[in-house]
Protein backbone atom coordinates (compact mmCIF):
# COMPACT_ATOMS: atom_id res chain seq x y z
CA UNK A 1 0.00 0.00 0.00
CA UNK A 2 1.18 3.60 -0.95
CA UNK A 3 -0.10 7.12 0.65
CA UNK A 4 0.16 9.75 -1.96
CA UNK A 5 -0.38 13.65 -0.18
CA UNK A 6 -0.74 16.47 -2.77
CA UNK A 7 -1.01 19.53 -1.23
CA UNK A 8 -2.94 21.90 -3.59
CA UNK A 9 -3.81 25.38 -3.42
CA UNK A 10 -7.87 24.88 -2.91
CA UNK A 11 -7.10 21.13 -0.92
CA UNK A 12 -5.23 18.81 0.64
CA UNK A 13 -5.66 15.16 -1.00
CA UNK A 14 -4.70 11.76 0.69
CA UNK A 15 -5.47 8.80 -1.55
CA UNK A 16 -3.82 5.23 -0.64
CA UNK A 17 -3.03 2.84 -3.74
CA UNK A 18 -2.66 -0.30 -3.59
CA UNK A 19 -0.36 -2.83 -5.82
CA UNK A 20 -3.57 -3.54 -8.49
CA UNK A 21 -3.61 0.14 -9.16
CA UNK A 22 -6.53 0.35 -7.08
CA UNK A 23 -7.59 3.79 -5.46
CA UNK A 24 -8.59 2.04 -1.95
CA UNK A 25 -9.40 5.83 -0.55
CA UNK A 26 -9.24 9.27 -1.49
CA UNK A 27 -10.10 12.34 1.44
CA UNK A 28 -9.36 15.90 1.11
CA UNK A 29 -9.52 18.81 3.11
CA UNK A 30 -10.19 22.71 1.67
CA UNK A 31 -8.00 25.25 1.71
CA UNK A 32 -7.82 29.10 1.20
CA UNK A 33 -5.97 31.97 -0.09
CA UNK A 34 -5.39 34.71 1.64
CA UNK A 35 -5.05 38.25 -0.63
CA UNK A 36 -4.25 41.29 2.15
CA UNK A 37 -3.28 43.09 -0.77
CA UNK A 38 -3.37 43.43 -4.81
CA UNK A 39 -1.81 41.10 -6.81
CA UNK A 40 -1.21 39.07 -3.13
CA UNK A 41 -1.48 35.83 -2.76
CA UNK A 42 -0.63 33.72 0.38
CA UNK A 43 -1.26 30.77 2.55
CA UNK A 44 -0.48 30.19 6.60
CA UNK A 45 1.83 26.24 6.61
CA UNK A 46 0.04 25.89 9.57
CA UNK A 47 -2.96 25.39 8.14
CA UNK A 48 -1.45 22.92 5.75
CA UNK A 49 -0.15 20.66 8.56
CA UNK A 50 -3.83 21.28 10.62
CA UNK A 51 -5.57 20.27 6.85
CA UNK A 52 -2.89 17.22 6.92
CA UNK A 53 -3.51 16.18 10.52
CA UNK A 54 -7.79 16.49 9.55
CA UNK A 55 -6.95 14.26 6.55
CA UNK A 56 -4.95 11.62 8.02
CA UNK A 57 -7.46 11.35 10.86
CA UNK A 58 -10.20 11.00 8.64
CA UNK A 59 -8.28 8.59 6.77
CA UNK A 60 -7.28 6.16 10.23
CA UNK A 61 -11.10 6.48 11.10
CA UNK A 62 -11.95 4.35 7.52
CA UNK A 63 -9.16 2.71 6.28
CA UNK A 64 -6.46 1.52 9.64
CA UNK A 65 -6.28 -1.30 8.20
CA UNK A 66 -4.73 -0.24 4.58
CA UNK A 67 -2.85 2.36 6.69
CA UNK A 68 -1.18 -0.55 8.52
CA UNK A 69 0.27 -2.00 5.39
CA UNK A 70 1.64 1.43 4.13
CA UNK A 71 5.23 0.76 2.39
CA UNK A 72 5.95 4.52 1.56
CA UNK A 73 4.85 7.87 1.29
CA UNK A 74 4.98 10.39 -1.63
CA UNK A 75 4.84 14.11 -1.94
CA UNK A 76 2.86 16.48 -4.85
CA UNK A 77 2.42 19.63 -4.21
CA UNK A 78 1.59 23.17 -5.59
CA UNK A 79 5.24 24.85 -6.87
CA UNK A 80 6.27 28.20 -6.71
CA UNK A 81 5.52 29.02 -3.01
CA UNK A 82 8.31 30.15 -0.66
CA UNK A 83 8.41 29.39 2.95
CA UNK A 84 10.92 30.99 4.59
CA UNK A 85 12.42 29.44 7.76
CA UNK A 86 14.75 30.14 10.60
CA UNK A 87 17.29 28.33 11.95
CA UNK A 88 14.94 26.79 14.42
CA UNK A 89 12.67 25.17 11.71
CA UNK A 90 10.16 27.78 12.27
CA UNK A 91 8.09 29.43 9.50
CA UNK A 92 8.93 33.05 9.61
CA UNK A 93 6.01 34.49 7.41
CA UNK A 94 3.08 33.50 5.58
CA UNK A 95 3.93 31.21 2.46
CA UNK A 96 4.01 33.59 -0.67
CA UNK A 97 2.22 31.14 -3.51
CA UNK A 98 1.98 30.69 -7.28
CA UNK A 99 -0.15 33.05 -8.31
CA UNK A 100 1.44 35.90 -6.58
CA UNK A 101 2.02 38.72 -8.89
CA UNK A 102 3.99 41.39 -6.49
CA UNK A 103 7.67 40.58 -7.61
CA UNK A 104 7.62 42.04 -11.19
CA UNK A 105 10.18 44.60 -10.53
CA UNK A 106 11.99 42.05 -8.68
CA UNK A 107 12.24 39.98 -12.29
CA UNK A 108 13.65 42.39 -13.86
CA UNK A 109 16.06 42.92 -11.26
CA UNK A 110 17.23 39.17 -11.18
CA UNK A 111 17.56 39.49 -15.32
CA UNK A 112 19.98 42.34 -14.99
CA UNK A 113 21.71 41.15 -12.49
CA UNK A 114 22.17 37.76 -13.72
CA UNK A 115 22.74 37.54 -17.08
CA UNK A 116 22.88 34.10 -17.59
CA UNK A 117 19.51 33.00 -15.94
CA UNK A 118 17.83 32.25 -19.49
CA UNK A 119 20.41 29.90 -19.79
CA UNK A 120 20.60 28.12 -16.59
CA UNK A 121 16.94 27.88 -15.16
CA UNK A 122 15.73 28.11 -18.93
CA UNK A 123 13.28 30.56 -17.78
CA UNK A 124 12.08 33.98 -17.79
CA UNK A 125 12.18 35.47 -14.19
CA UNK A 126 7.97 35.78 -13.80
CA UNK A 127 6.58 36.91 -10.69
CA UNK A 128 5.03 33.24 -9.85
CA UNK A 129 8.62 31.75 -9.64
CA UNK A 130 10.67 32.01 -6.10
CA UNK A 131 13.26 33.57 -6.99
CA UNK A 132 11.43 37.34 -7.22
CA UNK A 133 9.47 36.43 -4.19
CA UNK A 134 12.75 36.55 -2.13
CA UNK A 135 14.29 39.14 -3.79
CA UNK A 136 10.65 41.34 -2.74
CA UNK A 137 11.07 40.04 1.05
CA UNK A 138 14.57 41.31 0.52
CA UNK A 139 14.10 44.36 -0.48
CA UNK A 140 10.31 45.14 1.69
CA UNK A 141 11.03 42.88 4.80
CA UNK A 142 14.66 42.88 5.16
CA UNK A 143 14.30 41.43 8.92
CA UNK A 144 12.66 38.28 8.18
CA UNK A 145 15.47 38.06 5.27
CA UNK A 146 17.78 38.49 7.39
CA UNK A 147 16.37 35.54 9.77
CA UNK A 148 15.94 32.85 7.04
CA UNK A 149 18.01 30.51 7.10
CA UNK A 150 16.11 27.59 5.13
CA UNK A 151 13.38 28.22 1.53
CA UNK A 152 11.45 25.40 1.16
CA UNK A 153 8.54 24.82 -1.37
CA UNK A 154 5.21 23.94 -0.38
CA UNK A 155 5.34 20.29 -0.38
CA UNK A 156 9.03 20.06 0.86
CA UNK A 157 7.69 21.98 3.85
CA UNK A 158 5.05 19.22 4.91
CA UNK A 159 8.03 16.74 4.44
CA UNK A 160 10.15 18.65 6.66
CA UNK A 161 6.71 18.33 9.29
CA UNK A 162 6.74 14.32 8.54
CA UNK A 163 10.39 13.54 8.32
CA UNK A 164 12.10 16.75 9.95
CA UNK A 165 14.58 16.72 6.91
CA UNK A 166 15.04 19.41 4.38
CA UNK A 167 15.07 17.95 0.67
CA UNK A 168 13.54 18.95 -1.91
CA UNK A 169 13.24 17.38 -5.91
CA UNK A 170 14.14 18.10 -9.46
CA UNK A 171 10.87 18.73 -10.50
CA UNK A 172 9.41 21.44 -7.71
CA UNK A 173 13.37 23.16 -7.18
CA UNK A 174 13.24 23.62 -11.34
CA UNK A 175 10.63 26.49 -10.87
CA UNK A 176 12.55 28.56 -8.46
CA UNK A 177 14.95 29.76 -10.97
CA UNK A 178 17.63 28.89 -8.43
CA UNK A 179 18.40 25.28 -10.15
CA UNK A 180 20.62 24.64 -13.14
CA UNK A 181 18.15 22.46 -15.39
CA UNK A 182 19.99 20.44 -17.24
CA UNK A 183 22.74 19.86 -14.44
CA UNK A 184 19.65 18.89 -12.24
CA UNK A 185 21.59 21.12 -9.40
CA UNK A 186 21.80 23.99 -7.57
CA UNK A 187 23.05 27.18 -9.46
CA UNK A 188 25.01 29.06 -6.81
CA UNK A 189 25.37 32.06 -9.79
CA UNK A 190 21.94 32.79 -9.40
CA UNK A 191 20.98 32.22 -5.66
CA UNK A 192 24.36 34.82 -5.34
CA UNK A 193 22.29 37.08 -7.30
CA UNK A 194 19.28 36.88 -4.62
CA UNK A 195 21.40 36.91 -2.03
CA UNK A 196 21.13 33.71 -1.24
CA UNK A 197 23.91 30.68 -0.96
CA UNK A 198 23.62 26.87 -1.39
CA UNK A 199 23.27 26.42 2.71
CA UNK A 200 20.18 28.02 2.64
CA UNK A 201 18.59 25.20 -0.14
CA UNK A 202 17.44 21.95 0.81
CA UNK A 203 18.88 18.72 -0.36
CA UNK A 204 17.88 17.46 -3.46
CA UNK A 205 16.84 14.43 -4.49
CA UNK A 206 15.29 12.53 -7.90
CA UNK A 207 11.55 12.41 -7.42
CA UNK A 208 11.38 8.68 -7.53
CA UNK A 209 14.16 8.38 -4.61
CA UNK A 210 14.01 8.09 -0.23
CA UNK A 211 13.88 11.61 1.28
CA UNK A 212 13.93 10.09 4.53
CA UNK A 213 11.26 8.61 6.58
CA UNK A 214 8.38 9.47 8.57
CA UNK A 215 8.97 10.73 12.10
CA UNK A 216 8.43 7.94 14.80
CA UNK A 217 5.48 9.27 16.39
CA UNK A 218 3.64 10.23 13.77
CA UNK A 219 3.77 6.47 12.27
CA UNK A 220 2.66 5.65 16.05
CA UNK A 221 -0.35 8.09 15.56
CA UNK A 222 -1.61 7.84 12.24
CA UNK A 223 -1.08 3.76 12.54
CA UNK A 224 1.79 3.29 9.59
CA UNK A 225 4.16 0.76 10.28
CA UNK A 226 7.69 2.41 11.90
CA UNK A 227 10.66 3.18 9.24
CA UNK A 228 8.30 3.93 6.31
CA UNK A 229 9.62 5.68 3.96
CA UNK A 230 8.86 9.47 1.96
CA UNK A 231 9.85 9.56 -1.58
CA UNK A 232 11.20 12.87 -3.24
CA UNK A 233 7.70 13.56 -4.77
CA UNK A 234 6.89 16.00 -7.45
CA UNK A 235 5.91 19.37 -8.16
CA UNK A 236 1.70 19.27 -8.79
CA UNK A 237 2.23 18.97 -12.40
CA UNK A 238 5.06 16.36 -12.71
CA UNK A 239 3.33 13.79 -10.05
CA UNK A 240 0.09 14.31 -12.14
CA UNK A 241 2.26 13.29 -15.50
CA UNK A 242 3.05 10.53 -13.13
CA UNK A 243 -0.14 9.57 -12.18
CA UNK A 244 -1.59 9.19 -15.99
CA UNK A 245 1.78 7.59 -17.25
CA UNK A 246 3.00 10.46 -19.00
CA UNK A 247 6.83 9.25 -18.66
CA UNK A 248 7.95 8.86 -22.05
CA UNK A 249 8.75 11.86 -25.11
CA UNK A 250 5.85 13.22 -26.66
CA UNK A 251 3.35 11.79 -23.33
CA UNK A 252 1.67 14.89 -21.66
CA UNK A 253 -1.82 16.42 -20.26
CA UNK A 254 -4.19 19.32 -20.31
CA UNK A 255 -4.86 20.53 -16.70
CA UNK A 256 -8.23 22.38 -16.42
CA UNK A 257 -7.71 22.84 -12.05
CA UNK A 258 -7.33 26.30 -11.09
CA UNK A 259 -4.98 27.39 -13.05
CA UNK A 260 -4.38 25.47 -16.89
CA UNK A 261 -1.46 23.57 -17.99
CA UNK A 262 -0.11 21.92 -20.97
CA UNK A 263 2.64 19.20 -20.00
CA UNK A 264 5.04 17.20 -22.77
CA UNK A 265 7.48 14.99 -21.31
CA UNK A 266 11.01 15.18 -22.94
CA UNK A 267 13.93 13.01 -22.68
CA UNK A 268 16.19 16.40 -23.14
CA UNK A 269 15.91 20.03 -21.82
CA UNK A 270 14.17 22.10 -24.45
CA UNK A 271 13.98 25.76 -22.94
CA UNK A 272 11.81 28.44 -25.36
CA UNK A 273 12.17 30.92 -22.51
CA UNK A 274 11.16 33.75 -25.79
CA UNK A 275 7.70 32.87 -25.30
CA UNK A 276 7.04 32.42 -21.59
CA UNK A 277 7.26 28.82 -21.82
CA UNK A 278 8.69 26.68 -19.07
CA UNK A 279 11.09 23.98 -19.38
CA UNK A 280 11.67 21.93 -16.37
CA UNK A 281 13.00 18.70 -14.62
CA UNK A 282 10.28 15.68 -14.39
CA UNK A 283 9.72 14.08 -11.38
CA UNK A 284 12.01 11.06 -13.14
CA UNK A 285 15.91 10.96 -13.31
CA UNK A 286 17.23 11.58 -16.75
CA UNK A 287 13.46 13.02 -17.86
CA UNK A 288 12.58 16.65 -18.37
CA UNK A 289 8.99 18.47 -19.32
CA UNK A 290 7.95 21.31 -21.11
CA UNK A 291 4.80 23.71 -19.87
CA UNK A 292 2.74 26.17 -21.10
CA UNK A 293 1.08 27.47 -17.90
CA UNK A 294 -2.60 30.14 -17.65
CA UNK A 295 -3.13 31.50 -13.95
CA UNK A 296 -7.26 31.07 -14.47
CA UNK A 297 -8.31 28.07 -16.21
CA UNK A 298 -11.50 26.25 -13.98
CA UNK A 299 -10.95 29.03 -12.23
CA UNK A 300 -12.65 31.28 -14.64
CA UNK A 301 -15.22 28.87 -14.70
CA UNK A 302 -15.92 29.71 -10.98
CA UNK A 303 -16.22 32.85 -11.52
CA UNK A 304 -18.32 33.26 -13.60
CA UNK A 305 -21.07 30.81 -12.34
CA UNK A 306 -20.86 33.15 -9.07
CA UNK A 307 -21.61 36.26 -11.54
CA UNK A 308 -24.09 35.22 -13.20
CA UNK A 309 -26.35 33.28 -10.25
CA UNK A 310 -25.93 29.94 -11.44
CA UNK A 311 -26.55 27.19 -8.84
CA UNK A 312 -23.17 25.55 -9.97
CA UNK A 313 -20.64 25.35 -12.39
CA UNK A 314 -22.76 21.58 -14.07
CA UNK A 315 -26.12 23.46 -14.01
CA UNK A 316 -24.03 26.81 -16.31
CA UNK A 317 -22.56 24.53 -18.68
CA UNK A 318 -26.02 22.66 -19.13
CA UNK A 319 -27.38 25.49 -20.14
CA UNK A 320 -23.91 26.11 -22.10
CA UNK A 321 -24.80 23.36 -24.14
CA UNK A 322 -27.67 24.62 -25.34
CA UNK A 323 -26.41 27.18 -27.12
CA UNK A 324 -26.99 27.03 -31.24
CA UNK A 325 -24.10 26.86 -32.88
CA UNK A 326 -24.83 30.49 -34.32
CA UNK A 327 -25.45 31.61 -30.60
CA UNK A 328 -21.75 30.41 -29.31
CA UNK A 329 -20.61 31.88 -32.83
CA UNK A 330 -22.34 34.98 -31.60
CA UNK A 331 -21.15 35.32 -27.97
CA UNK A 332 -18.69 37.93 -26.51
CA UNK A 333 -14.76 37.34 -26.15
CA UNK A 334 -13.57 36.78 -23.10
CA UNK A 335 -10.11 37.24 -22.06
CA UNK A 336 -9.83 34.90 -19.42
CA UNK A 337 -6.66 36.75 -17.50
CA UNK A 338 -8.61 36.70 -14.02
CA UNK A 339 -5.01 36.85 -12.38
CA UNK A 340 -2.63 37.84 -14.73
CA UNK A 341 -0.61 36.05 -16.95
CA UNK A 342 2.19 34.16 -17.85
CA UNK A 343 2.59 31.94 -21.11
CA UNK A 344 3.15 33.59 -23.54
CA UNK A 345 2.55 37.31 -22.42
CA UNK A 346 4.27 36.93 -18.88
CA UNK A 347 1.71 39.54 -18.39
CA UNK A 348 1.17 39.75 -14.05
CA UNK A 349 -0.95 43.05 -14.91
CA UNK A 350 -3.37 41.47 -17.30
CA UNK A 351 -6.58 41.85 -16.52
CA UNK A 352 -10.10 39.63 -17.76
CA UNK A 353 -12.89 41.40 -20.41
CA UNK A 354 -15.70 40.88 -22.26
CA UNK A 355 -15.74 42.33 -25.35
CA UNK A 356 -18.74 42.39 -27.39
CA UNK A 357 -21.61 42.48 -25.16
CA UNK A 358 -24.84 43.17 -26.58
CA UNK A 359 -28.87 42.75 -25.19
CA UNK A 360 -29.18 39.48 -26.35
CA UNK A 361 -26.42 37.79 -24.33
CA UNK A 362 -27.69 36.19 -20.87
CA UNK A 363 -25.42 33.41 -18.86
CA UNK A 364 -25.21 30.64 -21.04
CA UNK A 365 -23.61 32.94 -23.53
CA UNK A 366 -20.88 34.54 -21.11
CA UNK A 367 -20.56 30.77 -19.55
CA UNK A 368 -19.24 29.86 -23.60
CA UNK A 369 -17.34 33.07 -23.51
CA UNK A 370 -15.12 31.88 -20.93
CA UNK A 371 -14.51 28.10 -21.39
CA UNK A 372 -14.08 29.34 -24.92
CA UNK A 373 -11.49 32.25 -23.50
CA UNK A 374 -9.76 29.72 -21.72
CA UNK A 375 -9.23 27.30 -24.23
CA UNK A 376 -7.85 29.92 -26.15
CA UNK A 377 -5.27 30.65 -23.58
CA UNK A 378 -4.29 26.87 -23.62
CA UNK A 379 -4.02 27.14 -27.66
CA UNK A 380 -2.07 29.88 -27.55
CA UNK A 381 0.30 27.84 -24.83
CA UNK A 382 0.29 24.86 -27.32
CA UNK A 383 1.90 27.32 -30.20
CA UNK A 384 4.46 28.28 -27.65
CA UNK A 385 5.78 24.92 -26.48
CA UNK A 386 6.88 24.67 -30.74
CA UNK A 387 5.32 21.12 -31.27
CA UNK A 388 5.19 19.83 -34.54
CA UNK A 389 2.81 18.30 -36.79
CA UNK A 390 2.09 14.66 -35.73
CA UNK A 391 4.62 15.01 -32.50
CA UNK A 392 1.84 14.06 -30.15
CA UNK A 393 -0.98 11.54 -30.51
CA UNK A 394 -3.11 12.83 -28.14
CA UNK A 395 -3.32 14.71 -24.43
CA UNK A 396 -4.99 13.21 -21.14
CA UNK A 397 -7.50 15.92 -19.75
CA UNK A 398 -7.22 15.98 -16.28
CA UNK A 399 -8.47 18.46 -13.28
CA UNK A 400 -11.68 19.59 -12.05
CA UNK A 401 -12.77 20.58 -15.93
CA UNK A 402 -12.19 17.73 -16.97
CA UNK A 403 -15.46 16.11 -16.18
CA UNK A 404 -17.09 18.09 -19.08
CA UNK A 405 -17.60 16.74 -22.31
CA UNK A 406 -18.63 19.84 -23.95
CA UNK A 407 -15.33 21.59 -22.66
CA UNK A 408 -13.07 18.49 -23.59
CA UNK A 409 -14.63 18.46 -27.09
CA UNK A 410 -13.90 22.35 -27.38
CA UNK A 411 -10.41 21.70 -26.27
CA UNK A 412 -9.93 19.06 -28.68
CA UNK A 413 -11.38 21.02 -31.61
CA UNK A 414 -8.81 23.91 -30.37
CA UNK A 415 -5.42 22.38 -30.23
CA UNK A 416 -6.10 19.63 -32.99
CA UNK A 417 -5.63 16.70 -31.53
CA UNK A 418 -7.27 14.28 -29.82
CA UNK A 419 -8.26 14.41 -25.72
CA UNK A 420 -8.86 11.19 -23.57
CA UNK A 421 -10.12 11.21 -20.04
CA UNK A 422 -9.11 7.79 -17.52
CA UNK A 423 -10.22 6.59 -15.04
CA UNK A 424 -8.90 7.53 -12.07
CA UNK A 425 -7.44 10.69 -13.39
CA UNK A 426 -9.03 12.66 -10.79
CA UNK A 427 -6.62 11.96 -8.16
CA UNK A 428 -4.28 13.78 -10.27
CA UNK A 429 -1.36 14.68 -8.21
CA UNK A 430 -1.98 12.69 -5.17
CA UNK A 431 -1.83 9.28 -7.17
CA UNK A 432 1.29 10.44 -8.81
CA UNK A 433 2.49 10.98 -5.90
CA UNK A 434 1.78 7.30 -4.52
CA UNK A 435 3.12 5.85 -7.47
CA UNK A 436 6.69 8.13 -7.30
CA UNK A 437 6.48 6.29 -3.52
CA UNK A 438 5.87 2.78 -5.27
CA UNK A 439 8.79 3.36 -7.30
CA UNK A 440 11.24 4.42 -4.12
CA UNK A 441 9.94 1.77 -2.88
CA UNK A 442 11.81 -0.91 -5.72
CA UNK A 443 8.75 -0.64 -8.07
CA UNK A 444 9.92 -0.42 -11.96
CA UNK A 445 8.49 2.18 -14.68
CA UNK A 446 6.43 -0.53 -16.20
CA UNK A 447 5.35 -1.72 -13.37
CA UNK A 448 4.06 1.48 -11.86
CA UNK A 449 3.59 3.98 -14.44
CA UNK A 450 1.03 2.48 -16.95
CA UNK A 451 -1.68 4.73 -18.21
CA UNK A 452 -5.04 4.28 -16.48
CA UNK A 453 -7.82 3.28 -18.68
CA UNK A 454 -9.41 5.17 -21.21
CA UNK A 455 -12.95 6.65 -19.72
CA UNK A 456 -13.70 8.55 -22.68
CA UNK A 457 -12.22 10.62 -26.44
CA UNK A 458 -12.62 13.65 -27.74
CA UNK A 459 -12.03 13.48 -31.57
CA UNK A 460 -10.63 16.83 -33.47
CA UNK A 461 -13.85 18.16 -35.73
CA UNK A 462 -11.81 19.94 -38.79
CA UNK A 463 -14.67 22.35 -39.51
CA UNK A 464 -14.85 23.13 -35.96
CA UNK A 465 -11.13 23.57 -36.01
CA UNK A 466 -11.05 26.12 -39.03
CA UNK A 467 -14.45 27.98 -37.02
CA UNK A 468 -12.61 28.30 -34.15
CA UNK A 469 -9.07 29.72 -35.60
CA UNK A 470 -10.75 32.50 -37.23
CA UNK A 471 -12.11 33.06 -33.31
CA UNK A 472 -9.02 32.83 -31.96
CA UNK A 473 -7.69 35.55 -34.31
CA UNK A 474 -9.74 37.40 -32.93
CA UNK A 475 -9.48 36.88 -29.20
CA UNK A 476 -5.55 37.24 -30.30
CA UNK A 477 -6.15 40.44 -31.94
CA UNK A 478 -8.22 41.27 -28.73
CA UNK A 479 -5.56 41.12 -26.53
CA UNK A 480 -2.63 43.53 -28.76
CA UNK A 481 -5.40 46.33 -28.97
CA UNK A 482 -6.23 46.23 -24.68
CA UNK A 483 -2.39 45.24 -23.53
CA UNK A 484 -1.64 48.81 -23.19
CA UNK A 485 -4.66 49.74 -20.98
CA UNK A 486 -4.17 47.21 -18.10
CA UNK A 487 -3.35 49.05 -14.85
CA UNK A 488 0.14 48.60 -13.78
CA UNK A 489 0.20 49.95 -9.99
Amino acid sequence: MYLGIDLGTSELKLVLLDRQHRLVASVGERLTVQRPAPLHSEQSPADWWDAMTRAMARLQAGQAAALAQVRAIGLSGQMHGAVLMDAAGEVLRPAILWNDGRSGAECAELEAACPRLHAIAGNLAMPGFTAPKLLWVRRHEPEVFARTATVLLPKDWLRFMLTGERVGEMSDAAGTLWLDVAERRWSAEVLAACGLTEAQMPRLVEGSEASGTLRPELAARWGVPAGVIVAGGGGDNAASAVGIGAVRPGEGFVSLGTSGVIFLTSDRFRPNPANAMHAFCHALPGTWHQMSVMLSAANGLSWVTRLVGAASEGALLEQVAQLTPQQRERAPLFLPYLNGERTPHNNPHAQGSFFGLTNEHDAAALGWSVIEGVTFGLLDGWHALGVQPGEVAGLTLVGGGARSGLWAQLLADAIGVPMVTRHGGEAGGALGAARLAWLADGGTLDQVCPAPEIAATFSPDPAETARLAARHARFRALYRAVEGLFPVG
